[in-house]
């Protein structure tokens, strides 16, 4: 655990300005902890950084560093709540492997599953319903085979990921977990519709990040915290992902760090498989069940345990004939309203009707310009 004087150090050396993560990794290769650098000469540290950084290191603490320092001392006095630094000996193992390590993690939860095995789950914030179905399912068999999932908080797959995790290791010993890496500080929940979930995650999981408290969500925050998601995991399964997705960037980050990059294929009509088709186009792993990447993954003692059942059942009543036949019509690609009317020859009220007993049992749903989809 950090002191209350390496803890002032250590923020005055990320919040001085010009100096980024380079700067200050350099830094610390130059005069060890971040003490030493405040205490050296002009000239030594005018031997390692330019001259404006060397006079912005020897500058007295602003007042507001000084409120950051005391707002931080205060956060890690509450139950659950850590700090790890570089020179912290706790200090996540993966993320010291990456090529551009946080220099302080914020976490609050169960820090001990920063170093157990994991696995990360991404996706579109604005999801289908089957891909949200799929991230949650995929999520909860990871979990209850002891994997930790590990994702961004964010609407859609992110939030669906965290929730099947939860649920997978609950009442379950040998079970995973959930992490959420978040682009805020830890004392931030964004976006707040998913606080309740972030509270969850907090009791039985763990919340990270490697923002100062009181950072809001700035737009530059997300792409960057995602090597820290790619980085804590063994491999990294996109769920559903646009042509120009940020889940795309994670996947990019995993492969430069030597992770596994796993995608699940969708219909080709679809813009939210344009994505994954791209990452297996690149190499990356199709699958179409967890059990698919418990076995790629298969060092793990977890893969040992019985097999998972598939990822993507739905739990939705059976359709009657008229419905069974009409989702046979309907198939598993998107199809609008006017091509089903001509595959069916029913007229625009039956065939309306049909589509919204389906779409209430929760077996098709709605897309944008009256495209209908199969779930399950």
């Amino acid at each position: 655990m950090v002191d209350a004087d390496e803890l002032a150090a250590w923020l005055r050396l990320e919040q001085t300005a010009g100096v980024g993560a380079e700067t200050a990794r350099r830094l610390l290769a130059a005069f060890g902890l971040p003490a030493n650098i405040f205490s050296s000469s002009f000239s030594a540290l005018h031997k390692v950084v330019p001259e404006r950084i060397a006079y912005a290191l020897l500058a007295a603490p602003s007042e507001v560093l000084q409120a950051l320092i005391e707002r931080t001392k205060e956060w890690l006095q509450q139950p659950g709540n850590r700090l790890f630094t570089l020179a912290d000996s706790s200090y996540p193992q993966a993320l010291l492997d990456i090529s551009d390590p946080p220099l302080m993690l914020y976490v609050k939860g169960r820090a001990e599953l920063l170093e157990r095995p994991a696995m990360a789950v991404v996706g579109s914030r604005n999801a289908t319903v089957q891909g949200i179905a799929n991230a949650d399912r995929f999520a909860e068999i990871l979990s209850q085979r002891g994997l930790t999932v590990i994702s961004g908080m964010a609407l859609g797959i992110d939030a669906a990921a965290h929730q099947g995790a939860l649920r997978g290791a609950a009442g379950n010993p040998e079970g995973g977990s959930t992490v959420a890496v978040i682009g805020t500080g830890a004392d931030i929940v964004y976006p707040a519709r998913n606080r309740g979930l972030a509270h969850q995650i907090a009791e039985a999981g763990c919340i990270v990040s490697e923002y100062p408290l009181g950072m809001p969500g700035v737009a530059a925050n997300f792409p960057r915290r995602n090597r820290i998601i790619s980085g804590l995991a063994r491999g990294v399964l996109v769920v559903e992902a646009a042509a120009q997705s940020g889940s795309l960037i994670t996947a990019r980050m995993a492969a430069e760090q030597g992770r596994d990059v796993f995608a699940i294929p969708g219909s080709i009509h679809s813009p939210l498989s344009k994505g994954c088709h791209q990452l297996i186009k690149q190499g990356a792993k199709l699958v179409e069940s967890a059990q698919d990447i418990l076995e790629e993954l298969g060092s793990l003692r977890a893969v040992a345990a019985t097999p998972a059942e598939p990822a993507a059942l739905s739990d939705a009543a059976p359709a009657d004939s008229s419905g069974q036949k009409l989702l046979a019509i309907l198939g598993y690609d998107p199809v609008s309203f006017d091509v089903l009317a001509a595959r069916s020859g029913s007229d625009a009220a039956s065939l309306g009707g049909q589509l919204l007993e389906l779409e209430l049992a929760g077996l098709i749903e709605v897309l944008p310009g009256a495209i209908y989809r199969r779930i399950g």
